[in-house]
């Protein structure tokens, strides 16, 4: 207790005891600690002391306490400084946002882990690398400009734009930025970044979605009960309601007639159980029309999966079928005549055909041609024949029952189908030719077209069938036989088809078989006729075809030339024979007694018609290397009177490149002297028809004299063809014909015989 109260006394007398404030809060607890401890051994000892010793001893003791005591707050306070700080770091990094903070020249001094991430660098890695490098280049100068805005104004800042990650990969952030200090003084940018990508894209969507809404597609959006909500302005165009006419409405305002409950139940039907629906629907517009359209109707679900609403869209398609049935027009019914065509005719003969099968009754096809229409068409112009054949057309329809079809072709040609008639065969020919009659009575009546009458008739052919026994492609060519039949007897005329015509019609298309197969396989060659002057001497030849035909031996023109020109195999042929030609000439032109030789190829009408004639021939003259001037192009006199501008143009372009030209058949035709100066012939040709009779036919002699007084005066060389004798060599050498061809010097000859005529001494 003694020392107790020295300590008291010590303290009451210790100048420090004067602190104020919170130091002296301060010493109050370090003083009560102090009381509160147990006597130490050494205080026996200093109560001895001088009481000046006692006090500092004792304000010693106080000021040790008190720095314990400050120490101890430190300790807490520092592990509350570092609980804080951890917890301030694991919200740092891992905030759902980006944090960086940047220099004012934009360098990255820390980031957070959520940064790092969406930069795709490792934390580590980011420290002093450009915050630039990971914005995109095209968004630079939005950066540089937040950056500058922020640095001058002090105040806080954002923007949007778009980063790139260090893959490349772009995405976008909304940069939020504010000023700040750091650990040594000086500015820095604490920035915030806020990936913002999936914003974007709904904004994207949203947009696209309204322009999608405002599309050229009527569109509507309606609540689960079809009542209207929304319309586009496309819908209005469409329908002719407004969006306050429609809104409040339901679908059932738009509903046609034309649809009955079953079609609607139908289609919500499969909107309930598939999510949507599209299809035809014909609807009404507001003035009261109907109209077809596309409609397409999709449910939209909520979460819990029930239909909140309904997006219609439909689009106007009466213009695609006013088109449909244009095109269905196009293709079934012929558009000058509105009568069916060939497809639409196979349609209703073949139902005729079944139709006779189930009732047991003949049926008849006629084939209707009219006679002489091409001269029509030639000399009074198209016009004048399209207006014929909408005239024929009228009164075919006239002429029959509403039952029966009245059909065109092409051309001038008509089909007739009769069905239901007799059973008994010869009544149902009766009836046909009572029909037939008909026709050709109403076809024979006077036309007036535009302002001039004309005449014309028809030639039929007509043929029976019995249900489906027969192929609509073998009636149609029965009636077509028949039909030339009649035309043969004279015109005008009803020709029944006779089973014989079909022996020579299968004859016939055997031998097309076998000639398109011959074109195929090369199974042609070409003799040649030496062309002969008057002294003996072989001045050239004329190439003429000649068929290997694999059963009947070796055919001349005349046994396949017809069907050639008929079924149009002439023009390749004819391109043929004149590449041959040329790849013979180029052959000879090596061979000395062969050089001087010319070869002489015949031209078909259809040939020298081509658009392309005058390309194909120096093509093949280019090709084969012939010399243009050895070959000569045979032309008939028709030909050319024909389309005699266009054959100049043609004869011109290949006289230019040396192709020489022969009129072949001279004087058979009727060309005018006129239109003969302007060709720019070689030569004239004199036919053997009048060469055969010259010795006993003055009129045949008079015409040889002729042709060649003619080409005397034209500059011409002159030939005679089919020369026999002696006797007419010698009257044609009279009159000034020095160059022959015919037996009388050779046959046609192949290859090897020629060359060898022509190397005979």
């Amino acid at each position: 207790m003694c020392g107790q109260d020295k300590r008291g006394q010590a303290r009451q007398r210790s100048p420090m005891a004067e602190r104020p404030g919170a130091g002296q809060a301060l010493r109050r607890a370090a003083e009560d600690r102090l009381r509160g401890m147990a006597a130490q051994p050494s205080e026996e000892i200093e109560a001895g002391w001088p009481e000046a010793a006692q006090h500092v001893l004792y304000d010693l003791r106080v000021h040790q306490t008190e720095l314990e005591m400050q120490n101890e707050e430190l300790r807490r306070v520092q592990l509350e400084l570092d609980a804080t700080r951890a917890r301030y770091f694991d919200i740092y990094d891992l905030a759902p946002v980006g944090y960086c903070t940047l220099s004012e020249q934009g360098l990255i001094l820390e980031a957070n882990l959520c940064a790092a991430t969406l930069l795709g660098v490792a934390r580590g890695e980011l420290a002093r690398q450009r915050i630039s490098r990971f914005i995109l280049k095209a968004d630079q100068d939005i950066f540089y400009l937040h950056r500058k805005q922020l640095l001058e104004s002090g105040q806080r800042q954002s923007c949007e734009l778009r980063m790139v990650t260090l893959a490349g990969r772009p995405f976008w952030v909304l940069l939020e930025t504010v000023l700040a200090q750091g650990a040594e003084g000086e500015r820095v940018l604490r920035t915030v970044i806020s990936d913002i990508t999936r914003r974007k894209q709904a904004e994207a969507e949203l947009r696209i979605a309204a322009v999608a809404f405002q599309s050229q597609q009527g569109m509507l959006v309606t609540d689960a009960k079809r009542r209207i909500l929304r319309v586009n302005q496309a819908f209005t165009l469409m329908t002719g309601y407004s969006a306050e006419e429609a809104v409040g409405q339901t679908t059932s305002m738009l509903e046609s007639a034309r649809h009955d409950a079953d079609f609607f139940r139908a289609i919500w039907k499969s909107v309930t159980s598939k999510g949507c629906w599209q299809g035809e629907v014909w609807d009404r517009r507001k003035n009261g029309e109907v109209y077809p359209k596309w409609l397409t109707i999709s449910a939209v679900r909520g979460c819990g999966g029930a239909v909140t609403n309904y997006v219609c869209m439909q689009y106007d398609i009466t213009k695609r079928k006013l088109a449909e049935e244009r095109i269905e027009e196009l293709a079934f019914f012929d558009s000058l005549t509105g009568l069916p065509n060939r497809t639409l005719l196979r349609d209703h003969l073949q139902q005729a055909m079944t139709a006779g099968q189930r009732n047991r009754t003949f049926g008849a096809l006629l084939f209707v041609d009219l006679d002489h229409f091409k001269t029509l068409n030639d000399t009074q112009g198209h016009r004048q024949g399209d207006l014929l054949l909408q005239a024929v057309a009228q009164r075919l329809t006239a002429s029959v029952r509403e039952s029966d079809t009245v059909a065109r072709l092409g051309g001038d040609e008509f089909v007739v189908i009769m069905g239901s008639l007799n059973r008994n065969m010869a009544e149902a020919a009766t009836q046909t030719e009572s029909v037939g009659e008909k026709i050709l009575a109403a076809l024979n009546q006077p036309y007036r077209l535009d302002d001039a009458d004309h005449h014309s008739t028809a030639s039929i052919g007509a043929t029976l069938f019995w249900g489906v026994e027969t192929s609509i492609d073998d009636l149609l060519m029965q009636a077509d036989l028949a039909m030339y039949k009649a035309k043969t007897a004279g015109r005008n005329a009803l020709h029944f088809f006779d089973p014989e015509m079909q022996t020579l019609v299968s004859a016939r298309a055997l031998l097309e078989a076998s000639l398109r197969k011959a074109i195929r396989e090369s199974g042609f060659v070409l003799y040649y006729q030496a062309q002969v002057a008057a002294d003996g001497r072989v001045t050239g030849c004329e190439a003429l075809l000649r068929w290997r035909h694999p059963e009947r031996g070796m055919l001349a023109p005349a046994a396949f030339l017809a069907l050639a020109e008929e079924t149009h195999l002439i023009v390749p042929l004819g391109y043929w024979v004149i590449e041959t030609a040329c790849m013979q000439l180029a052959a000879w032109a090596t061979r000395p007694e062969m050089a001087p030789l010319t070869v002489a190829v015949n031209v078909s009408a259809q040939q020298f018609r081509e658009a392309h004639f005058v390309d194909r021939v120096l093509a093949i003259i280019a090709r084969t290397g012939a010399d243009p001037k050895r070959l000569q192009l045979e032309l008939t006199e028709s030909l050319l009177v024909d389309h005699a501008e266009d054959s100049i143009d043609k004869m011109v372009a290949l006289k230019e490149r040396g192709v020489g030209f022969s009129l072949d058949d001279f004087g058979t035709g009727y060309s005018s002297l006129s239109c003969l100066k302007r060709l720019p012939l070689d030569q004239l040709k004199i036919d053997q028809s009048f060469v055969r009779d010259i010795l006993s036919d003055p009129t045949d002699a008079e015409i040889a004299r002729s042709v060649v007084a003619l080409a005397r005066s034209r500059a011409l060389a002159v030939i005679a063809e089919g020369v026999e004798t002696q006797a007419q060599k010698e009257f044609l050498e009279d009159c000034g014909c020095y160059l022959y061809q015919g037996h009388f010097f050779s046959r046609p000859l192949p290859l090897e015989g020629f060359e060898e005529f022509v190397r005979r001494p």
